[in-house]
């Protein structure tokens, strides 16, 4: 026998590892502090409640706990998210609703139904890694959306020309910022001028510090944005379960994606789930969340004033998970990476997040899965290197 077997497809050359998974594993090395990974903490995991959940689902629904289940999702859960979501402004309806298995299935039902090869999709600059991950194996054009602290430019979209745009109005992913009220007017405003739908990626949106984020866009805009929601940041993560909101135009098609994907969401993660927040428990827990990253964010914050080096910025986030770091001029965050490694510290280059034209300066921190003290060790650490460095 002779030649190759197996063939594979042009668009799996547009597969990259993610760079956030493969520094994860330089965290596993022994004495390295990571202030790298987008993961919730831990010691914010409700497992009583899990448990006891759980032992009530098997006990009064095994069968159907562990049986098929319907492609939408939960009737019960969909029934709360629709109701979740029209108390935060935006109306829907549970047949508006898909609960997916995380919200980056969510992404990927986009863009098999939203992109062919060569569409023009707008992007924040930076931008979430794991949303270029799940376009590219579609090869859109990413069109990079120019804009400031506050998000995307209103004029940015006209000049576009895209089929949709892709957001993260409340503490993104990986800047931290988070889109005032005045913005997230003019964007829709510019968006539905220029006929440009929005998809809205908010797995932080519960996660602030300081004062509740505005209004959604989708809130502002019901038919024009297909909205993305996630449980992993408020309960766990390894449940893998979000959900997306979609305009009735839309939802069949998505929902025939889903069907081809995975038939269906865990019918029993979805059982537990719903019963852990069917009474109201998030109300009560997800301040406790707050609080917790609060105090890590503030840890964060003044170590990096006493550790980084002159000509370093940064702006602390007003909630989610991280802090967007410039470095001096003429370094490269990637660059810079193994000597940071070497020293006991890990962190995420910024490169990875651009759709082009990448600032090499960037890196992001994450704060929350570490204590204050580690926290201020990691800072010290990353700040020698910088220093070192110059």
């Amino acid at each position: 026998m002779s030649g190759p077997l197996w063939v594979q497809a042009g668009r799996s050359d547009r597969m990259n590892p993610s760079i956030i998974r493969e520094i994860l594993k330089l965290t596993e090395l022994p004495g390295v502090l990571s202030l790298a990974g987008g993961l919730p903490s831990p010691d914010s995991f409700p497992i009583e409640q899990m448990r006891e959940a759980s032992e009530r689902v098997l006990a009064e629904a095994p069968r159907e706990a562990l049986q098929y289940a319907a492609s939408e999702g939960f009737a019960p859960l969909r029934e709360w998210v629709a109701a979740r979501r029209t108390a935060a402004g935006h109306p829907v309806g549970p047949d508006e609703v898909l609960i997916t298995s995380g919200s980056q299935q969510g992404l990927d039902l986009v863009a098999k139904v939203l992109i062919d090869a060569g569409t023009r999709v707008g992007v924040e600059t930076p931008t979430y890694l794991g949303a270029l991950q799940a376009f590219g194996p579609f090869e859109p054009e990413l069109v990079s959306l120019d804009g400031d602290d506050d998000g995307p430019a209103p004029d940015a979209f006209a000049a576009a020309r895209a089929r949709f745009a892709y957001l993260l109005p409340n503490f993104q992913n990986p800047t931290g910022r988070e889109m005032p009220d005045g913005r997230r007017d003019a964007v829709v405003a510019a968006a539905a001028a220029a006929g440009t739908p929005i998809v809205e990626d908010d797995p932080y949106g519960e996660i602030w510090f300081d004062e509740a984020p505005p209004p959604s866009l989708a809130a502002r805009w019901p038919e024009g944005v297909l909205y993305l929601g996630s449980f992993s940041k408020v309960l766990a993560p390894g449940f893998r379960l979000g959900y997306l909101v979609a305009p009735r135009e839309l939802y069949p098609k998505l929902l025939q994606a889903k069907q081809a994907a995975d038939l269906h969401t865990p019918g029993f993660n979805q059982r537990v789930v719903y019963e852990v927040v069917k009474d109201g428990f998030l109300d009560r827990h997800v301040p406790t969340i707050r609080e917790r990253y609060r105090t890590q964010r503030d840890a964060m914050a003044s170590a990096l004033e006493r550790h980084l080096p002159a000509g370093t910025s940064w702006r602390a986030p007003h909630g989610g998970m991280f802090f967007w770091v410039r470095l001096p001029e003429g370094f490269d965050a990637m660059a810079l990476l193994p000597r940071a490694v070497a020293a006991g510290v890990a962190y995420v280059p910024g490169a990875a997040f651009y759709a082009g034209d990448p600032d090499p300066r960037t890196l992001r921190l994450s704060f929350v899965t570490l204590s204050a003290a580690d926290i201020e060790v990691g800072v010290d650490r990353l700040g020698r290197v910088i220093a070192d460095g110059a």
